[in-house]
Order: structure tokens, then C-alpha cells, then sequence
């Protein structure tokens, strides 16, 4: 039995520390709110990306939630997944090169795994790789509608494109994803509204063209935890990627206006008051990220600032305060759950101020 393992029913201040902490009834929450949006109210499909998740036993507690299956950012995050008995997976990049290509090829006899593209090379070498394996992944053309990054551009090229994947025998095509994103941080809401309905409606347009012709789009993907509430409503839509708003955290919450409850955070030890005003714990940006939005310190009054180094996060206080004192624990709740999760080896669950599980992350270095 692991030393975590064998804390499990005792107070969460017994942790050794930093320690990265869930709130499971709030974890719960937070996942009904999603489900209810998604799933009840909007009548589309649930496929939560797991890239700030990154546990299997979470993936499986969304899909008996409603989730369809998941989404991963990397072909190494789909392979943790599917050896914890994942099926349906959909890796939202493009896999490239001959070694990602076999690995890609070979899963597929382990889980229906669908892979996205962008350019006619990719299509060539992903249709080499699978009939050199023998099977017969699914494809969706990711489409550029906000952000620049990769993506065919919509209309005419990605139905080519969506034809091209279509004519090989060694793959299935299956629909059109996107990303709606872009830059809509901090946005007033009736702008943000608007934006989101004009690229999510580049996705679905690009959709139709496909379905005029003559392929049959089973899979219209996008929404994220900053947009899920509105993209979940659009028409055409047939599924929704937001997975990160289960935690809930600083960043979305402040810039994409996400009124999910605060599931995670870090614990630490005070290490130090040099002043009545300045608190200095034991972890910093190697245990909770500062960017996009720094993590916020709960229960020690007013806060003036938080920053991190290294293995410190330095608090001053607007006014004189004696608590905490050095030896005490004080939780931050996460600033960005994209870029902390990945740094911990260990999620503990905890409950009523108790320890109730450990869930080892097991899609921590998986970038590959």
C-alpha cells in the first residue's frame, strides 16, 4: 500500500505537500451542469477532451455521465486511454510521421480511433500506414474557423479534402471538426455569441458541401469549455469537445466567463512570514501553473499578489495578518487546469475535508 493509499479517510492537511486536490461532490457538480447543457438541453453528443484530464478512471466517469467517448490532444494520451478500456477516441490533431503512423494503425485493433487532417500527405501516408496494418481508422478533416493554427480552409478545399479521405479504401471518413476559439477571451458577451456563430457556422456550412457531395458527415465536432454553452445550441453541431470545465478554474471562469464551480486546487505549506503581510508557500510554477491566470489563494483574507517561482508562490496580503502561520496549509485554487494537472504524478479526491481516493495521472508526459 502506497503512503497516499494509506491516508485514505484521514484530514487532507495530513498530505505531504504540494498536492493536487479534487473536490469530488464538486467535481460531480460541475459534470451534471456540463452533461445537462450538452446532453439534455442542446441534444448533441458529449466527447470531453481529456488533455487537461489526463486520468482514465475521470474519462470513465464522464462517459457514464453521457459522454460519447473522448477526445485527446495526442496520439500518446489516446493509447493511455484506450489501455484503460476506452473505445471510442478521437485524437483532435494530425498524426504525423512513419513511427506515429504504425503506432496510430495498430491501436485501431484496440479502440475505434478517430485521427484528424489537413493536407492531401497526410491522408497518403495515414491510408499507407493503415493497409500496411491491416485496418481501417476513421477520419475527420479539421477545418480552419478561428484560430490560424492548422486546419484546411473551410467551403471547397476541405470538401476536396473530405473527397480525398472518402476515395481511400484503408479509411472511413467521417465528418469535420473545428475549434471556434480563437480570440475570444474577455469578450462582451453578445460579441462573443455572435463570433462563436459565425466560424461555428463556417464548420457546419463546410458540412453541408461535403454532404452535397455525396459524403455521408456523421461527426460535426467543436465547442470548448470557453464556448460549450453556446456552441452546444448552434445548428449542425453533433458533438462538443469541452472537457476542462470539470475542474473549473481561475482562468476560465475570469476570461471566457465559464460560471463553473472551483473543483481543483493545490495544497501547500507555509514555509515562511518574513512580514505581517507576506505569506511564502511551498510550491510555484513547478507545481501550479501562472499563465494564463495566476492560481488564487482561498482563505487568508484580501490578497494584493501572487507570485510564483520555482518551488515558491510568494503572497502579500493588502493588510497585516497573523494566520496562516508557518506550518499551516493553505490551498490555491488553480490558475489553469490545462497546465497544472500535467505537473503531478498523483490526484487525490477528497471529500468533506477527507482523503477519499488517489488517481494516479497517468497522461502526464504523453506528448508524444
Amino acid at each position: 500500500m502506497s503512503n497516499e493509499s494509506a491516508l485514505i479517510g484521514r484530514p487532507v492537511h495530513e498530505l505531504d505537500t504540494p498536492a493536487l486536490l479534487v473536490d469530488l461532490p464538486t467535481l460531480d457538480r460541475n459534470i451534471a451542469r456540463m452533461r445537462r447543457v450538452i446532453i439534455s438541453e442542446s441534444k448533441v453528443g458529449w466527447r470531453p477532451h481529456t488533455k487537461g484530464i489526463k486520468i482514465p478512471a475521470l474519462a470513465h466517469r464522464l462517459l457514464q455521465a453521457g459522454a460519447l467517448g473522448v477526445t485527446c490532444a495526442k496520439l500518446g494520451e489516446a493509447e493511455v486511454m484506450a489501455a484503460a478500456g476506452i473505445r471510442d477516441i478521437l485524437i483532435a490533431n494530425e498524426v504525423v510521421g512513419a513511427t506515429k503512423l504504425a503506432r496510430l494503425a495498430h491501436l485501431q485493433r484496440h479502440a475505434d480511433v478517430i485521427v484528424a487532417v489537413d493536407g492531401e500527405e497526410q491522408v497518403e501516408a495515414l491510408a499507407a500506414a493503415a493497409s500496411a496494418a491491416g485496418t481501417r481508422p476513421r477520419v475527420v478533416v479539421e477545418v480552419n474557423i478561428a484560430m490560424n493554427r492548422a486546419g484546411v480552409e473551410p467551403g471547397e478545399s476541405a470538401a476536396l479534402l473530405a473527397k480525398r479521405v472518402a476515395a481511400s479504401p484503408a479509411l472511413r471518413f467521417a465528418g469535420v471538426m473545428g475549434w471556434e476559439g480563437g480570440r475570444l477571451a474577455s469578450m462582451e458577451s453578445t460579441a462573443k455569441r455572435a463570433a462563436i456563430t459565425e466560424a461555428v457556422g463556417t464548420l457546419t456550412n463546410t458540412a453541408d458541401r461535403c454532404r452535397a457531395a455525396g459524403l455521408p458527415v456523421d461527426i460535426v465536432s467543436c465547442g470548448g469549455t470557453g464556448t460549450y454553452w453556446i456552441t452546444a445550441t448552434l445548428p449542425g453541431v453533433t458533438e462538443i469537445q469541452a472537457g476542462g470545465g470539470i475542474w473549473g478554474d481561475v482562468h476560465y471562469q475570469r476570461d471566457f466567463g465559464v460560471e463553473h464551480e472551483y473543483a481543483l486546487t493545490v495544497l501547500t505549506t507555509v514555509i515562511s512570514r518574513p512580514t505581517p503581510t507576506r505569506i511564502v508557500c511551498n510550491a510555484g510554477f513547478k507545481s501550479m501553473s501562472q499563465h494564463p491566470a495566476p492560481p488564487a489563494p482561498l482563505g487568508i483574507g484580501e490578497v494584493r499578489s501572487v507570485v510564483l517561482s520555482a518551488e515558491h508562490a510568494t503572497v502579500e496580503l493588502s493588510a497585516p495578518r497573523s494566520a496562516p502561520r508557518v506550518g499551516d496549509t493553505v490551498q490555491f485554487v488553480v490558475g489553469y487546469s490545462d497546465a497544472t494537472v500535467f505537473l503531478h504524478d498523483e490526484l487525490y479526491g477528497v471529500r468533506d475535508g477527507h482523503l477519499e481516493i488517489v488517481w494516479p495521472v497517468s497522461g502526464r508526459g504523453k506528448t508524444r
